[in-house]
């Protein structure tokens, strides 16, 4: 009897490390993927636990149609929508990076993950989509890129998502990754997410 206590003990103590050593190798990832392209990257850690809740915490599961994920990395934000409802069938991933790529594959095997580039919305998703999308949720490094860039990625993702569906994005800045006057979209924001490292904001953006 003695030695089924210890290996369930065990098991236990593997299982509480297993998460944490996840977190850790996909911060390592992350660190590595931003030495090599920082601009692709944008950020040094993947978004913390808060943040990707309140991201996906935007999303509806009981409305029908895919979801569009931008620059998943290693996958937070999409754990945070499965976690909330969202079938991994109606996963849209888009990641530029390869490794991270293979990494979502092994982790949501249901979802949809495409390579490609999420700034040229229209091309990466022609012939995937095949109905209005409820939500777009961008971790992209936005504030990297020209207002022009930026603004035609919102108008890209709101031709492929249902009226009035969300275009959610996080950014580490005190200015909105889109100025709300550069463009015809309603925005909101979140209270900032004090928990993420470093804090962050969600901004929301909806077609009228």
């Amino acid at each position: 009897m003695p030695l089924p206590r210890r290996s369930s003990a065990k098991a236990v103590a593997l299982s509480r490390t297993a998460p944490r050593r996840d977190l850790f190798e996909d911060e390592a990832r992350f660190l590595r993927s931003w030495f090599e392209r920082p601009l692709v990257t944008g950020a040094v850690t993947p978004s913390g636990r808060m943040l990707a809740r309140t991201m996906a915490s935007y999303v509806d599961p009981r409305v029908p149609g895919p979801v569009i994920e931008l620059g998943p990395g290693t996958g937070p934000v999409t754990d945070a929508l499965v976690r909330r409802g969202i079938e991994q069938e109606r996963l849209v991933l888009v990641e530029y990076n390869p490794d991270f790529c293979e990494l979502l594959r092994r982790r949501f095997p249901r979802a949809t993950i495409l390579r490609g580039d999420a700034y040229r919305i229209r091309e990466t998703l022609r012939g995937v989509v095949d109905e209005p999308a409820c939500a777009t949720i961008s971790s992209l490094p936005l504030l990297t890129k020209p207002l022009e860039q930026r603004l035609e990625l919102l108008q890209g993702a709101h031709e492929l998502m249902q009226a009035n569906a969300p275009f959610v994005q996080f950014t580490y800045a005190v200015a909105p990754p889109i100025p709300e006057r550069s463009s015809t979209y309603t925005a909101s924001r979140s209270n900032k997410v004090w928990l993420n490292l470093p804090p962050a904001r969600v901004w929301v953006y909806r077609r009228p």
